[in-house]
C-alpha cells in the first residue's frame, strides 16, 4: 500500500499524471495508479503540480541580526520545499545553523561564507584574516550533506580595500574542495569585468539583473559585452532579487537581447519579506512572467536549474526514486502591482499562488 497518491495532477504543460509516494519518495508516475493508498489527494481542475520549488538564495539563520529569517516562513508556508541559505554563516557558526535547520519542515541547505563568521557585519571580506581555507575545508567535511557550496560577496561595502583578492581566494578554496561557488555582485569596486574574468563555467552569478552602474546594463541601455561573454561561457545567471538587486528594465533589456536568467531566487530575509519588495519566491516568479518569461520556463528555473547548479541529485524533477517534494499551485487571473528593487512597477494580470506544499510526502496547506 502506498502512503499517498495524487490524482488529477496537471503539469504546467497541461499533461495529466498520477503520482504515488512511499516513504518520502516518488515511487510511481503513471496516467492512472490503481494501487491502494493510505491517503489520496485529488487536485482541482484549476490546480497545477510541479516538482517542489527551490529558492537557492535566501538568508534564514534566525540568530543573525543583519540578514535573517525563519526557514518555514519563507519555505513551506510559501510553496517552497527547499531553501539554500546563501552565505549567512561561515565555518565558525555553521554548526549552530545546522542544528536549527534540522528542526524545520522545509529542506534547508547552506552555502558557506568564505569569511569564518559569515555576515555578522556588512564588510565580512574587508579583513582577509577571516578567510581561512582550513576552516572551510573542515566545515565541508563535517557537514557534507548540509553545505552545498561556498559564497563570496564581491561588492564595495563588503570587500573594503581588498579588490578582487577575496574572489581569488574563493576560487582557490573551490578548486581544492570541488564545490559550487556563488558570487554576489553589486557596486564597484571590484569592477564587474574583474569579477567575471575570475569566474568560470558553472559558477553562479547572483543579482544578475541589478540596476547598479556596476551591473550588466551599459550606459547606452544595452547589455555589456563582458556580460555576454560570461553568459556564453556558461556562468550561471541567478536572479537573487533582494532589497536592492532586481531591476525590471535590466531584466527586460537582457531578455530582448537574448539573455535569460538561468535560475530564479528571492534573496529573501525578514525585512524584505515583510516590507517588500520581495515578499516571497512566488512574487519574484511573477516579476519574470510579467516581463516575458513563460510559466513553463519559470517553473524549470525554480526546480531543475537550482537542483542542477547545487548538485541536489534527488530534487527538482518529477521522477521515480526522487524525493517526494512537490508544489501545488494555481494561476489566478487577477491584476497585481509588482515593484522592483528601485521602485519601478509593472502590473501582472496573472498571479501564481501555492495551494499545497508537499515535503517528503507530507502535505502542508498554504493560504490563498
Amino acid at each position: 500500500m502506498l502512503d499517498l497518491v495524487i490524482k488529477n495532477a496537471k503539469m504546467i504543460t497541461n499533461q495529466m499524471l498520477e503520482i504515488g509516494i512511499q516513504a518520502g519518495k516518488i515511487v510511481k508516475i503513471a496516467s492512472v495508479i490503481t494501487e491502494e493508498a493510505k491517503e489520496t489527494l485529488y487536485l482541482k481542475e484549476s490546480q497545477y503540480l510541479s516538482a517542489g520549488w527551490i529558492d537557492d538564495h535566501v538568508h534564514c539563520f534566525e540568530e543573525m541580526s543583519l540578514y535573517y529569517d525563519y526557514p518555514d516562513q519563507i519555505g513551506v508556508e510559501k510553496g517552497v520545499t527547499t531553501v539554500i541559505d546563501a552565505g549567512t554563516t561561515g565555518a565558525e557558526n555553521i554548526g549552530r545553523f545546522y542544528n536549527l535547520a534540522q528542526q524545520a519542515k522545509t529542506n534547508v541547505y547552506a552555502l558557506l561564507n568564505i569569511s569564518k563568521w559569515g555576515i555578522v557585519e556588512q564588510d565580512e571580506l574587508a579583513d582577509l584574516s577571516k578567510i581561512k581555507e582550513e576552516l572551510v575545508a573542515q566545515a565541508l567535511k563535517e557537514f557534507p550533506e548540509f553545505i552545498v557550496g561556498i559564497k563570496a560577496r564581491m561588492s564595495k561595502t563588503v570587500i573594503g580595500e581588498n579588490g578582487i583578492t577575496p574572489l581569488e581566494l574563493a576560487k582557490r578554496i573551490q578548486q581544492k574542495n570541488h564545490v559550487p561557488l556563488m558570487v554576489h555582485i553589486g557596486s564597484a569596486p571590484p569592477e564587474l569585468a574583474d569579477i567575471l574574468a575570475v569566474m568560470e563555467q558553472g559558477d553562479v552569478l547572483t543579482h544578475c539583473f541589478n540596476g547598479k552602474e556596476n551591473g550588466i546594463l551599459a550606459t547606452d541601455n544595452t547589455i555589456k559585452p563582458i556580460a555576454w561573454e560570461a553568459y556564453r561561457k556558461g556562468i550561471v545567471f541567478d536572479i537573487g532579487h533582494g532589497t536592492d538587486s532586481f531591476n525590471f528594465t535590466v531584466a527586460e533589456t537582457a531578455l530582448k537581447e537574448g539573455i535569460k536568467a538561468t535560475s530564479i531566487s528571492s534573496d529573501i530575509y525578514i525585512r524584505n519579506r515583510k516590507n517588500g519588495p520581495v515578499y516571497d519566491l512566488a512574487t519574484t516568479m511573477e516579476k519574470l512572467h510579467v516581463i516575458g518569461y513563460s510559466w513553463e520556463e519559470i517553473i524549470e528555473k525554480v526546480t531543475v536549474a537550482p537542483a542542477k547548479n547545487f548538485h541536489l541529485t534527488t530534487k527538482g524533477q518529477l521522477k521515480e526514486t526522487f524525493d517526494a517534494d512537490l508544489t501545488i499551485f494555481e494561476l489566478l487571473e487577477e491584476d497585481k502591482e509588482l515593484v522592483d528593487s528601485n521602485g519601478f512597477t509593472r502590473i501582472t494580470p496573472v498571479q501564481i499562488k501555492p495551494v499545497h506544499t508537499i515535503i517528503g510526502g507530507e502535505i502542508y496547506d498554504n493560504e490563498l
